[in-house]
């Protein structure tokens, strides 16, 4: 009988592929043995706020008859005047003199990543990532023959120099980081990436070549805080990568960029190979009617405010329940301790209670759980009884287990 069809590769990343899919998959199943209304499901980030009135706006205006060739190809880079608005928002909003030569549009942060390090990577090069990270940078990474390289952050998600810089080595071509991060909502404050750019620019002298520094940004505009920092101001050879899926509330319609610091080394270059890329890897170019809207909707962002109101709740839900769990500054994520340090059996036992969690374990950060809180209020509400009562369970089975210990021989 011939061999399997299917790549060894692919299966074997399949077994091990995002927990959060799986998760969302298993609350499908529940939703249809218990009800949509019985189950809480905390596993995706799939934002339950619509998009503002001014999207919808837009949209309308970009489906509008327009021009002849208002659907043609157009420079796989992106509508000159589309860039050209990017850039004017980057250029006000960052303090740096960007151009549309700067900008190229993507399809979504996922695409733009994939053209990104398809931009950047030789075979065996080296992409560090901060623990934890969002599980398909590992594929990202991956699919262009790149080796993904793991650096713990603080027990508070914040940045921990040490373990970066016994990160790098001379294969070391970019450091990926996420800020406000996915899955623990942390903010990187401006002293972090200082010392951040102040670390690569070192690094990138001792070893003899330019380490890129690429932001992967789609929750910059939901922060609760102070405004989250530019890096571009911390280290020149910086991309931002970025989506409207999360701030405009249209993660089905991928959309985003990649905008290249104008002080970048080789920037007409890299721009120039990320242009090739985009055409060569198949998505030839950002979707047409989005970009048009995209370009009117730069500075836009969905209330922030109503994603605070949700972590408010939950957190201290959370806390009530003795949980520990650090209060984020942006995202819509927590990422709490499970009173069981197995990360995932505690969430088989969130099953129980029809709550859908993802485990740290997928994060690359063991002993935790990320909770999606873009969700109704309601099922917030209804959730946190279970929470407490799985917490319970747990701390009451471990004393069990501790007190069985004592005094065995």
């Amino acid at each position: 009988m011939p061999g399997p069809v299917l790549s060894r590769k692919v299966a074997d990343a399949m077994r091990s592929a995002s927990w959060i899919r799986r998760m969302f998959e298993e609350g499908n199943r529940l939703k249809a043995e218990h009800g949509p209304a019985n189950v809480f499901d905390f596993s995706l980030g799939n934002p339950v706020v619509e998009p503002p009135p001014r999207v919808i706006d837009a949209l309308r205006r970009a489906v509008e008859p327009g021009p002849p060739g208002a659907h043609r190809y157009m420079p796989n880079a992106g509508y000159p005047e589309v860039r050209a608005k990017v850039a004017a928002h980057l250029a006000g909003a960052a303090g740096l003199p960007f151009e549309g030569r700067h900008v190229v549009m993507s399809v979504g942060a996922g695409g733009g990543l994939n053209v990104l390090m398809k931009t950047l990577l030789d075979p065996g090069d080296e992409v560090v990532v901060l623990a934890p990270y969002f599980p398909e940078y590992e594929f990202y990474v991956d699919n262009h023959g790149g080796r993904l390289v793991v650096a713990e952050t603080r027990g508070d998600f914040q940045i921990d120099f040490d373990a970066l810089e016994r990160a790098i080595t001379l294969r070391t071509k970019a450091v990926l980081v996420n800020s406000p991060n996915n899955p623990t909502g942390v903010v990187y404050p401006p002293s972090a990436l200082d010392r951040l750019g102040a670390l690569l620019r070192d690094a990138s002298e001792r070893h003899g070549r330019t380490i890129v520094l690429v932001a992967d940004e789609p929750y910059r505009h939901i922060a609760y805080g102070a405004p989250v920092p530019w890096p571009f101001a911390s280290y020149g050879p910086t991309v931002v990568v970025t989506s409207h899926s999360k701030d405009l509330a249209l993660p089905g319609e991928r959309i985003g960029y990649l905008a290249f610091s104008p002080s970048m080394p080789d920037c007409d270059a890299l721009v120039a190979g990320a242009t090739f890329a985009t055409r060569t890897l198949g998505f030839v170019n950002a979707p047409a009617i989005q970009q048009r809207a995209a370009g009117d909707l730069q500075g836009v962002s969905v209330d922030p405010g109503i994603y605070r109101r949700k972590r408010d709740r939950l957190h201290a839900g959370l806390v009530a329940a003795g949980y520990d769990v650090v209060l984020p500054d942006g995202a819509f994520y927590l990422f709490p301790r499970t009173p069981d340090p197995d990360d995932v059996a505690f969430v088989r036992r969130l099953l129980g209670e029809l709550i859908l969690a993802v485990p740290g374990a997928g994060f690359g950060r063991p002993g935790h759980m990320r909770l999606s809180y873009c969700v109704d209020d309601a099922t917030i509400e209804r959730a946190l009884p279970g929470f407490a009562r799985a917490a319970a369970a747990a701390r009451s089975e471990s004393g069990h287990r501790d007190g069985a210990g004592v005094g065995a021989k």
